[in-house]
C-alpha cells in the first residue's frame, strides 16, 4: 500500500508559477508510474503529466506541454510538478497518483488502470 500526499497548491495570477509536491509513504518502486491529474467540479478528471520511474520517461497532455514539467530532481519518495505560465483554465484540484504500469502504460489519461493509488488532492486557483 502506498499513501500519497500532495502539497504546494494555492492561488496565483495568470502567468504565475507553482510547484506541486507529492510525498509517498514509502519508496516508490522503480517500475512504477507516477502521475498528476486534475479535476474541476462537474467535469471528468483529466491527466496532466506522468513519469515512468523505471527510465524517467515523461508524458504531458497537450494543453500543458511547454508549461508544465516533472523535473528530474524527483527523490525516491517525492514527485514534483513545476507549473509555469499558469492560465485560469488550469484552475482545478490536482491529484497525485501511482501504480504499476499495465497495458495502458504510464500515459496521463483518465481512466488509466495503471494508477491504483491516489492522494487527496491540492487546490490550484489561477485568477485572470
Amino acid at each position: 500500500q502506498v499513501q500519497l500526499q500532495e502539497s504546494g497548491g494555492g492561488s496565483v495570477q495568470s502567468g504565475g508559477s507553482l510547484k506541486l509536491s507529492c510525498a509517498a509513504s514509502k519508496h516508490t518502486i522503480r517500475s512504477y508510474c507516477m502521475g498528476w491529474f486534475r479535476q474541476v467540479p462537474g467535469k471528468e478528471r483529466e491527466g496532466v503529466a506522468s513519469i515512468f520511474l523505471g527510465n524517467g520517461n515523461t508524458y504531458y497532455t497537450d494543453s500543458v506541454k511547454g508549461r508544465f514539467t516533472i523535473p528530474p530532481d524527483n527523490t525516491k519518495n517525492t514527485l514534483y510538478l513545476q507549473m509555469n505560465s499558469l492560465k485560469p483554465e488550469d484552475t482545478a484540484v490536482y491529484y497525485c497518483a501511482a501504480g504499476r504500469p499495465g497495458p495502458t502504460g504510464c500515459t496521463p489519461r483518465h481512466p488509466n488502470p495503471s494508477y491504483t493509488y491516489w492522494g487527496q488532492g491540492t487546490q490550484v486557483t489561477v485568477s485572470s
